[in-house]
């Protein structure tokens, strides 16, 4: 809402500046988001008239003589297309400043001196969208009363101050000159001062000429009046001055009507043109599906059911609420003019603009509400307007269908709950008082009380509401201030975010970098990487269908961002995520999706790139699964990997499952190279584990062990086992030999060649030995070493070399 400070200070007697007013506004209830002059940044504009004004040959450019209020006449240079002799201007005197900060000098053009130069308001830095359309290809022509020589800035009022409101839903009092004027009288205890309405009838009867009717339970009343022999022309400066600076553009004397009554009021209103009707009947319905409007922007607009509509002859001439009819629109020929003022159904409004994207200032007053009590009001204002500036005869009484309630709301409630919930000891002068400022009745009986509120504030209803307006007229800085009770706990981490901590730590010191991808995905991606996927939970109204189901695993989203990546030649990626996936085990039309908390990450491109004394080292899947390897054991978890084929989308020969206590946790491994080529990326390892499932068997932190003093022993051992037979099977079985001090295990060679028998393989080992409390001899070693040798071939069937 566009408040121009001009217009309030005659609806109310403040005397304060603007910047001070916007302070105490945002601070009781209405947050103001800026206050702006047009005038800002312009500079030396005055007023012009043109004396003389001759056509340069073979140009369109004039030569105009033009009197600024000085001795002699000033010759400026000018292209516009309506500038003429015996009009007033905008001139811009040599040094002037006009928009984006374009100063003004003397220079010629085509060899004509020019000194100064005739302004458009576009050229004011006015928007193109609020300026009236005669002058919207041309320059701006002043009012004959402008003198030559006085600034422009008072005539086009552009020395207004425009206040801007953020109007929040509760509050679309404030949508009107009069709610704001209320809201001023009431923050510094002021009076309103509204103009009465002059208003002089015919005899002729208006219900003589139409007749209303309503249709729908969505049309809560529908007036009219009729106003006969108008004069359609251009509206008086002032008025095309103040629709300007509220941010809507001029049309006419007959519609500006409509627009000012819309922004007094905050009642949207529509004028008909009446000879364009069919008849004079008109109805207010819902519309049937599949009929059409022609609007007044010149689309034509689908209608379904529910849609309200204004018809004539049972054909739409306007969308109630929203936009008029192109057929009945008010022109230059227009002669005699329906008013029509109507409260309509917020939702239906609301429904029907936005289906057709139509939204309007009209549209946004209805859904947000408007004041009952001034409908009929409005609709005098504005038929006297007509009377006025259009020389229009109004036909006798108003023609109206339905009706509103219009007596004030009774809200009750006493003295002990306001102070209890405020903190305060007010007392009954101190309500009265407040009560007084914004305009409300009030009634005591005791320590209860019952308020009348005004139908200009639907907002209230409750009593919490009253204590609300009591704290903000009161002042929000009187309200005492105590600092909350709590008793002496100790804040900490729960498990699941000392865990992630942990993990972002541990990754980041790998060498990955964070990264958070969108948790809506396509259906086809949700369930990709997935095993067993579950259903798919779908949003009803999706922003797109990139956008549109609840993903399932991580990895897909952060493929994009490595097809993102590599499209801009960065190949080389470390990347993870920690981020919830969602499982729908249940129907999706009953129950909500589980949520899970799962860590992935993603590795294409070199670990190490080539230089003159370093091999290239490209990503791979032992790569992957060491840094899984490092985060498990930092974390004191031990999984085990178990190849798999049964991943679509990854590679069936480099990808392992997670396997944590015989519970599947991820998976790691090389995205197949056809996803990977549906990805349009290169070769890329990726995993993603359940960090909910590790939780339950993360390990304490370490306690400190005292280091010993004494040295380990290191014994070499070779096997030769069945091509079948895993690393981790050999593990598993030198853990059970029960050796206790053992205190490490490593896999140093690998061979299968020709020396091998052809199934077999041979892996070497280095066991690592230490007692924490004396030396170990060579026989107690010894010893360890046939108990794992026999555990060895007993297992596995391995044979020692």
């Amino acid at each position: 809402m566009l408040v121009s400070y001009k217009w309030l200070k005659k609806l109310v007697d403040v005397n304060v500046t603007s910047t001070e007013l916007a302070e105490k506004m945002s601070t009781t209830g209405i947050e103001v988001e800026g206050v702006t002059s047009p005038q800002t940044g312009l500079s030396k504009l005055v007023v012009g008239e043109v004396l003389s004004c001759e056509d340069v040959p073979d140009t369109h450019l004039h030569l105009c003589q033009v009197d600024t209020g000085e001795e002699s006449l000033r010759q400026i240079v000018c292209g516009a297309p309506n500038i003429t002799a015996g009009i007033k201007v905008i001139v811009a005197l040599p040094g002037a400043r006009i928009a984006d900060n374009y100063k003004i000098k003397k220079g010629k053009i085509r060899g004509m001196e020019s000194l100064g130069m005739i302004c458009s308001l576009q050229e004011l830095g006015l928007p193109d969208n609020i300026i009236p359309k005669e002058f919207s290809d041309g320059i701006q022509i002043l009012p004959d009363v402008s003198v030559p020589g006085d600034s422009v800035f008072p005539y086009l009022d552009l020395d207004d101050e425009i206040i801007e409101l953020s109007i929040t839903p509760n509050r679309a009092d404030a949508l009107s000159m009069r709610g704001v004027a209320y809201e001023v009288a009431a923050i510094y205890d002021k009076t309103v001062h509204f103009p009465e309405i002059a208003l002089s009838e015919t005899d002729n009867s208006a219900s003589d000429e139409i007749s209303v009717a309503i249709a729908s339970d969505k049309v809560l009343t529908y007036a009219s009046r009729v106003v006969k022999n108008v004069v359609v022309k251009p509206s008086p400066q002032w008025l095309q001055n103040l629709l300007m600076n509220a941010g809507i553009r001029p049309i006419n004397n007959v519609v500006d009507v409509t627009n000012y009554v819309l922004l007094y009021f905050g009642q949207p209103m529509h004028a008909f043109d009446l000879d364009k009707f069919d008849s004079r009947d008109i109805i207010a319905r819902e519309a049937h599906e599949g009929e059409q409007l022609v609007t007044l922007d010149g689309e034509v607009r689908e209608l379904v059911a529910g849609d309200l509509v204004i018809t004539v002859e049972d054909k739409p001439v306007a969308l109630a609420g929203v936009m008029g009819g192109r057929n009945t629109e008010i022109d230059s020929h227009s002669k005699n003019v329906v008013l029509e003022a109507a409260v309509f159904d917020g939702t239906s409004i609301r429904k029907t603009s936005g289906r057709l994207n139509l939204r309007s200032e009209s549209s946004s007053r209805f859904e947000k509400g408007v004041n009952y009590a001034t409908v009929l009001e409005a609709l005098d204002l504005a038929a006297a307007m007509l009377m006025d500036l259009a020389g229009g005869e109004v036909l006798a009484g108003r023609v109206v269908a339905g009706h509103l309630p219009t007596q004030p709301i009774q809200v009750s409630s006493s003295l002990s709950y306001v102070n209890h919930r405020l903190g305060t000891a007010l007392t009954g002068a101190d309500l009265k008082d407040i009560f007084n400022r914004l305009d409300f009745g009030l009634e005591f009986s005791g320590d209860a009380f019952t308020v009348s509120v005004p139908r200009r504030r639907w907002d209230i209803s409750i009593q919490a509401d009253l204590v609300e307006e009591i704290a903000r007229i009161y002042g929000y800085e009187n309200l005492p201030t105590t600092l909350p009770e709590s008793g002496n706990t100790i804040g900490e981490l729960t498990l699941s975010q000392r865990l992630r901590r942990k993990v972002r730590t541990i990754v980041e010191g790998l060498g990955l970098s964070e990264i958070i991808t969108y948790t809506l995905t396509t259906p086809e991606k949700a369930v990709e990487f997935t095993q067993k996927p579950s259903h798919i939970t779908e949003l009803m109204w999706p922003m797109s269908v990139e956008r549109s189901a609840l993903r399932q695993n991580i990895v897909s989203g952060m493929l994009d961002t490595v097809a993102y990546n590599n499209a801009r030649k960065n190949t080389n990626l470390a990347l993870y995520e920690i981020g919830k996936v969602f499982e729908q085990i249940a129907d999706p039309k009953v129950d909500l999706p589980d949520e899970m908390t799962n860590l992935s990450f993603v590795l294409s491109g070199q670990v190490i790139e080539k230089d003159f004394q370093t091999r290239v080292v490209p990503v791979d899947f032992f790569y992957a699964k060491g840094l899984l390897e490092a985060l498990f054991t930092k974390l004191g978890v031990e999984v085990d990997y178990i190849p798999t084929k049964e991943i679509a989308s990854m590679h069936p020969g480099r990808t392992a499952l997670i396997i944590l206590e015989g519970q599947e946790i991820g998976f790691v491994g090389q995205v197949h190279p056809q996803t990977a080529k549906h990805y349009t990326i290169g070769e890329t390892y990726v995993a993603e584990i359940n960090l909910d499932a590790i939780e339950s068997y993360y390990r304490k932190p370490h306690i400190f062990k005292e280091i010993t003093k004494f040295p380990t022993v290191s014994r070499d051992i070779a096997l030769l086992v069945e091509n079948n037979i895993s690393h981790s099977d050999i593990l598993s079985a030198i853990a059970a030999a029960g050796v206790k001090r053992l205190t490490d295990v490593k896999l140093f060679d690998v061979y299968a060649g020709e020396s091998i028998e052809k199934g077999f393989k041979s892996m070497a080992y280095s066991l690592t030995f230490q007692n924490p409390t004396d030396n170990l001899t060579d026989e107690e070693v010894a010893k360890y070493m046939s108990k794992i040798a026999a555990s060895l071939e007993e297992k596995v069937g391995a044979e020692i070399r």
